[in-house]
C-alpha cells in the first residue's frame, strides 16, 4: 500500500510499504477513504524528529471500511464505515472505566513514562503505525473503531477521531459559568471548533488569531475576533468589562507565534545526533509560551485556562506567581475521544449543522499531495485551515 512516510526533519514522502495484517483477535484492518492532517503532525514535522525513525507511517485522523475482522471482534463485520480515535485504548482497564482513555493501562508506555498508544505519534506513543494510508490495522477494534452511518459524507464524520472530541473536552475543562465568556487563543481547526461548540453551548465567544482567513472563518459562525496584536490583551478585557473571560482554550500549543529563542531551540535540538536530542528534549526542551502566556494573563481572576494546543517541554518557565495570585485553575491533556464521542455524534449527523462541519476544510487532495500540503498547512498560506488526504 502507499503511505505518508517520516523520512527527516522537514521531510515526508509517500513511500510503498507492506499492507498491514490481523495481529491479534481483537484487531481489524480498514481500507481508509478519508484522513486528516492535523496540527499536531506538524510537530513531528520539525519538532519531535528524533523520536521518530525514517519510514514511519504518520497521520492520526482517519476514518474508512472494515476489510478484514480477527477472530474475537464482535460488533464489527467486513463492510462497516467506521472512525478510528486516535488514541487506542482496551476499554475496561481502571483508567479506561474512568473515562481516561489516554491513560489506558494496558497500551499506555510505562518505558517511556508516557500515556496511552497514539496512532502515527513517535516512540513516545508506541510507534504504530499512522493512519495517512491507503490501509490501517486498528487494535481492540470493538472499543476503538466508531461505526457511523452510510448517507453522510466522510467530512462530516471524519473530525470523530480528534479535533471535534478535542475542542470538545477543551470547553467543558474551561468550566465557564452559564452566562460564561469562553476566549479561545488560536482559530486552527480545533480552535475553531472550540469557538462554535462555545457557541452552540450559549457562550459569548472571543477568539484571537493573527490570520485573516481564520478570524474570517469562525466570524462566519457568530464568533467575535481579534487579531493577535501588541494591544490584544487590553482589547480583550475591554471587552469583558475589564476582568477577561471567565475561561480560555489555548488551542495553538508549542508552536505559538513570537517566543523565537524557544523557536530557534527546538529546531536547532532536532538537527542534533537523536541520543542528545533525546535527552535534551526531555531534560530542557522549552516550548514556545506565547500563546499559553497570554491565556494567563487574560482570563479572569477566579477562571480557567484549558489546553487543548499540544506541549511537550520539559524546562517551560511558568508564572506561578501570577496563577496562585490569580487563583487560576489549569486543565489540559490529550483528548479522551471515547468519553465524548457519544455525546457528539447527534450533532455531527444533525442535518442543520449545528457546528458548521460543513465549513471546515479548505484542501482535500490525493494522498500523494500530502507532502506539499504539509509545508503548505505548517505556513499557513493559500487560506489552508483544514487538510483532508483521500487514498
Amino acid at each position: 500500500m502507499r503511505a505518508l512516510t517520516y523520512q527527516g526533519t522537514m521531510k515526508v514522502s509517500v513511500e510503498e510499504v507492506p499492507d498491514p495484517v490481523i495481529q491479534e483477535p481483537t484487531d481489524v484492518v480498514i481500507r481508509v477513504t478519508s484522513t486528516a492532517i492535523c496540527g499536531s503532525d506538524l510537530h513531528l514535522y520539525d519538532v519531535l524528529g528524533p523520536f521518530l525513525d525514517k519510514g514511519d507511517i504518520l497521520g492520526h485522523e482517519p476514518m474508512g471500511i472494515v476489510e478484514q475482522v480477527g477472530s474475537a471482534v464482535t460488533r464489527l463485520q467486513v463492510g462497516d464505515r467506521v472512525v478510528i480515535p486516535f488514541v487506542i485504548a482496551c476499554g475496561h482497564c481502571h483508567m479506561c472505566q474512568r473515562g481516561l482513555t489516554t491513560q489506558c493501562e494496558t497500551t499506555q508506555n510505562r518505558d517511556t513514562g508516557t500515556g496511552a498508544d497514539l496512532y502515527g505519534y513517535t516512540e513516545l506513543y508506541g510507534s504504530i503505525p499512522g493512519g495517512q494510508a491507503e490501509k490501517l490495522r486498528v487494535p481492540f477494534a470493538d472499543f476503538n473503531a466508531q461505526k457511523v452511518g452510510t448517507e453522510l459524507p466522510d467530512h462530516r464524520y471524519l473530525f470523530l477521531s480528534d479535533i471535534l472530541p478535542t475542542a470538545w473536552q477543551g470547553v467543558q475543562y474551561a468550566e465557564l459559568p452559564d452566562d460564561g465568556v469562553l476566549g479561545v487563543i488560536g482559530l486552527g481547526p480545533v480552535g475553531q471548533f472550540a469557538a462554535r461548540i462555545g457557541r452552540h453551548l450559549g457562550h459569548r465567544v472571543i477568539a484571537v488569531d493573527p490570520v485573516p482567513e481564520r478570524r474570517a472563518m469562525a466570524e462566519r459562525h457568530g464568533i467575535e475576533t481579534l487579531d493577535l496584536t501588541d494591544d490584544v490583551l487590553d482589547r480583550l478585557r475591554e471587552l469583558t468589562d475589564g476582568r477577561g473571560p471567565h475561561g480560555i482554550v489555548d488551542a495553538v500549543g508549542m508552536e505559538a507565534h513570537g517566543n523565537p529563542g524557544a523557536a530557534f531551540a527546538q529546531f536547532a535540538a532536532g538537527l542534533l545526533p537523536d541520543a542528545l536530542a533525546k535527552k535534551a528534549a526531555t531534560t530542557v526542551g522549552v516550548d514556545r509560551l506565547a500563546a499559553l502566556l497570554l491565556a494567563l494573563d487574560a482570563v479572569q481572576r477566579g477562571g480557567t485556562v484549558s489546553l487543548s494546543g499540544v506541549y511537550a517541554g520539559a524546562a517551560d518557565p511558568v508564572p506561578f506567581m501570577t496563577m496562585f495570585d490569580k487563583q487560576l485553575t489549569l486543565r489540559m491533556g490529550q483528548c479522551n475521544v471515547h468519553r465524548w464521542r457519544d455525546e457528539i455524534l447527534p450533532l455531527v449527523e444533525d442535518p442543520a449543522d449545528p457546528l458548521g462541519i460543513d465549513d471546515l476544510v479548505t484542501h482535500r487532495v490525493p494522498l500523494d499531495q500530502a507532502p506539499e500540503m504539509y509545508e503548505i498547512f505548517k505556513k499557513k498560506e493559500d487560506g489552508c485551515i483544514k487538510v483532508v488526504l483521500v487514498p
